[in-house]
C-alpha cells in the first residue's frame, strides 16, 4: 500500500478537535494505471496518530460526504 500525506481542513484551525484524511493507493503493482477500486480514505483522529484509522472506499466516501454535506449528521438536540 503506498501511503500518502495525512491533511486536515484548514478550517479546522489548530483546534484539538480534528480529523485527518489521507487518499492511499492499494495497488499491488506499480506498472498499471490505479482505479478508485485501486484507493481507499483513512480517517484518523489528529490527537491519536497511532491509534485507530477508519478506512472508506471510494463510493463509501462520496455517500459519507454527501451525508455531511445533507445534514445528515447534524445533533438534533
Amino acid at each position: 500500500m503506498e501511503v500518502g500525506i495525512w491533511r486536515k481542513s484548514s478550517l479546522s484551525g489548530n483546534g484539538p478537535d480534528c480529523v485527518e484524511v489521507m487518499l492511499a493507493d492499494t495497488a499491488s503493482t506499480t506498472t498499471e494505471p490505479t482505479t478508485d477500486a485501486d484507493h481507499l480514505f483513512l480517517v484518523r483522529d489528529s490527537k491519536d496518530p497511532d491509534g485507530p484509522v477508519l478506512s472508506f472506499t471510494p463510493t463509501e466516501w462520496d455517500a459519507f460526504i454527501t451525508g455531511i454535506k445533507g445534514g445528515a449528521f447534524t445533533d438534533p438536540a
